[in-house]
């Protein structure tokens, strides 16, 4: 399988590393002096690639896509902070017949510690002495706040919990992406927490959406990779 490189910072790095031990081969690696290059200009240098991966800035999401799309290469969208663009990217894949996965957090183990909240928040939602909490953690680098997992995990306990609730972040020094959901009540406190040791098992993860996604046409989120594999 041939990868492109959309960003090679310190996760295109690690993307390539892993692609590598994987058997796969880097065909481009498109950064920071290639920022000025228009559309049509890097879908030229993506040709060529069986599927793409981009970890790069919110601002540069749209271009990058619309030129993966035209030059009929699949892309898996690790980049967060774009999703209030989400209708308009989703039409722009639909109308060219693209596949795309994306995801607000590609690692394995967080994917299937969505299923764990899930089916936590339906228990506890029934019974009023316990209240839900969402706390998450993050390096003092990270801008968004709440994280893009955080808000993920939200949006499935809301899937339960129809009143509003405490969703708390903090950012300071080296914190790795640490996330939280507690089921307070008045005799004991449960807490589900997942905490990230390393940014390996998001690209072990980005490059596993990789694999899948070739072949294939339509617009998902990396927890629909996971739903796929589990059902396998």
């Amino acid at each position: 399988m041939k990868i492109a490189l959309i960003g090679y910072g310190v996760m295109g790095k690690l993307i390539e590393r892993i692609a590598v031990q994987r058997g796969h081969e880097i065909s481009a690696k498109i950064d920071e002096p290639e920022a000025g290059l228009t559309m049509d200009e890097l879908a030229s240098r993506l040709s060529g690639a069986d599927v793409a991966i981009e970890f790069s800035i919110p601002d540069a999401v749209e271009r990058n896509i619309a030129a993966s799309m035209k030059a009929g290469v699949p892309l898996v969208e690790g980049t967060t902070g774009w999703n209030d663009r989400i209708d308009a990217i989703r039409l722009l894949v639909e109308k060219n017949e693209g596949g795309f996965v994306y995801g607000a957090n590609f690692s394995i183990g967080v994917n299937l510690f969505y299923h764990v909240v899930r089916n936590a928040a339906q228990l506890f939602s029934k019974f009023d002495d316990y209240e839900v909490f969402i706390e998450e953690q993050h390096h003092s680098r990270k801008l968004d706040a709440p994280s893009g997992t955080a808000l993920k995990i939200k949006d499935i306990v809301d899937e339960s919990y129809k009143h509003e609730y405490s969703v708390s972040s903090t950012r300071a020094g080296n914190i790795p992406g640490t996330h939280r959901v507690g089921f307070d009540g008045t005799a004991d406190q449960v807490l589900l927490e997942h905490a990230a040791r390393s940014r390996e098992g998001f690209a072990a993860g980005a490059v596993m959406a990789a694999e899948w996604v070739i072949g294939k046409k339509g617009f998902w989120e990396f927890s629909d990779v996971i739903d796929d594999v589990i059902v396998e």
